[in-house]
């Protein structure tokens, strides 16, 4: 048989299966490519509001959450931040931007035995404080960090 030929009838039958799925409504694309949206969370203009709606208002500081962020950023556009949780049993991790127009960055929700590590590249408007907040045995905890933001890398 012509290979060519094979490949694309897997393919299309491939095609085929899903879309059946589709239709019989046993597979819905949203539900596959995204956790839900929490548009009120990731609405709020003040970090103690999106906090608030996320679910970890009132966490505890922490010193087991290390955030790895630079002192001094010369590009507030692209940020380079790393989040480690030393907490046993987290489940998410969050980033917020406190003076952003809209404080709550990322929410990472995290599956059984997946390494509480994030690395990302975030936005930064000014020089604010980064904080993080970890969900992790129905607690939430956080930590933070000031990252200075330059106009153009001429310095602090």
């Amino acid at each position: 048989m012509n290979q060519l030929r094979r490949t694309f009838l897997k393919g299309t039958s491939a095609a085929g299966t899903i879309a059946v799925a589709i239709a019989a409504g046993l597979l819905k694309p949203g539900q596959v490519l995204a956790a839900e949206w929490n548009k009120v969370a990731f609405g709020a203009t003040t970090t103690a509001d999106a906090m608030k709606d996320i679910g970890v208002g009132g966490a505890a500081e922490s010193k087991d959450i290390l955030i790895k962020a630079p002192d001094i950023a010369e590009n507030g556009a692209v940020v380079p931040v790393e989040v480690t949780s030393k907490i046993p049993g987290t489940t998410a991790i969050m980033i917020f931007v406190d003076k952003n127009q809209n404080p709550l960055i990322a929410n990472f929700e995290l599956s059984n035995g997946t390494e509480p590590y994030i690395s990302t590249r975030i936005k930064m408007a000014n020089t604010s404080f980064v904080r993080v907040a970890v969900k992790a045995g129905g607690k939430a905890y956080t930590a933070s960090k000031e990252v200075k933001v330059t106009i153009g890398g001429c310095g602090g």
